[in-house]
């Protein structure tokens, strides 16, 4: 009896698929530099039973439509807005994710971005690389203090609550919105819950951890830019399309906001000729949130575990919702 047929539609290390290589036929995408072409997607999912996926593979009704034998969509991500769920379920196609394994990973990365963006470490570090340090003066490359300062977290889930805790440590104010109250967030992390625009209006570091929804979709527009403060530090670790970019560059250009960190676009790969990557007090990292070795192999498994899974005729583990 032929083993199930799985396409992975990037690289993977090889040690991180031997041990499911018994039970399925895995074949891979690869070239590391460039993503998978979609007429490849087409020729494999003629007889693929699973696809694993990255959050820049769109999963549509038309490639879903070309997969008579797909199980399963298994994204290597905790977001899903690159898979048609609708379409999902039209063809009896399982979605599955990778939640809990990458919170504590993006909220390291979510705090370190705000701190380098906050104490201007990427300007700073080009001045030396570029042998422009000459001398020193009492405000050379003068950042901003995040101790005692009041964070303002859009979106308490897993990553926000992760984020909340770290900033705990620095005895900063925290405040958030959410869709509902989490009252035992408030308790431990002594976080307090407010509405959108206070929290916009009071924050000194205003992060997004909010998925893209109808809701969400640029959320951050020119009327929120203009209710922050103007020594506020913005941060996007959620998804690019939450932010209006042309009206955030306008900001961070007139000082209507001091400086942003971000870590996600509303188009991806970004280009080199942006208006954000032009600008000094902007530091723009290309969606690294999860990018530790150690969480990437949890969310390799995962995904690997959520197709055998189904594909042996149970439930997948980490089922999108």
């Amino acid at each position: 009896m032929s083993k199930p047929k799985v396409y992975i539609t990037r690289m993977v290390d090889e040690k991180y698929l031997e041990a499911y290589r018994d039970q399925l036929d895995i074949r891979m995408w690869e070239k590391a530099d460039e993503p998978v072409s979609r007429e490849t997607l087409y020729k494999e999912l003629a007889d693929a039973d699973a696809l694993f996926t990255v959050l820049s593979d769109a999963v549509d009704e038309d490639l879903l439509s070309k997969a008579p034998r797909l199980k399963i969509v298994a994204n290597m991500a905790v977001g899903y807005d690159n898979i048609d769920l609708e379409a999902c379920r039209k063809y009896n196609v399982a979605a599955a994710n990778t939640p809990d394994v990458l919170s504590e990973t993006t909220a390291d990365l979510g705090f370190s971005l705000m701190m380098a963006t906050a104490r201007r470490i990427v300007e700073a570090d080009a001045w030396v690389k570029q042998d422009k340090w000459q001398s020193w003066a009492p405000f050379f490359f003068a950042g901003t203090d995040i101790y005692g300062k009041t964070l303002g977290i859009v979106g308490m889930g897993r990553i926000g609550e992760a984020i909340a805790k770290r900033a705990t440590g620095f005895d900063m104010n925290i405040q958030y919105h959410n869709r509902s109250r989490k009252k035992e967030a408030e308790e431990q992390l002594h976080a307090k819950y407010v509405s959108f625009e206070e929290l916009l209006k009071t924050s000194d570091f205003v992060m997004t951890v909010v998925p893209h929804t109808k809701e969400t979709d640029k959320l951050f527009n020119q009327a929120a830019f203009e209710k922050m403060k103007s020594s506020a530090i913005f941060i996007n670790i959620s998804r690019g399309k939450v932010v209006d970019e042309d009206a955030l560059a306008n900001a961070l250009k007139t000082g209507e906001i001091q400086a942003a960190g971000l870590d996600v676009f509303e188009e991806e790969p970004i280009r080199a000729d942006h208006p954000l990557v032009s600008l000094d007090n902007t530091v723009c990292i290309p969606h690294i949130g999860s990018a530790s070795v150690e969480t990437r192999a949890k969310m390799v498994q995962l995904c690997m575990d959520n197709i055998l899974a189904v594909v042996s005729g149970k439930e997948a583990i980490t089922p999108v919702s």
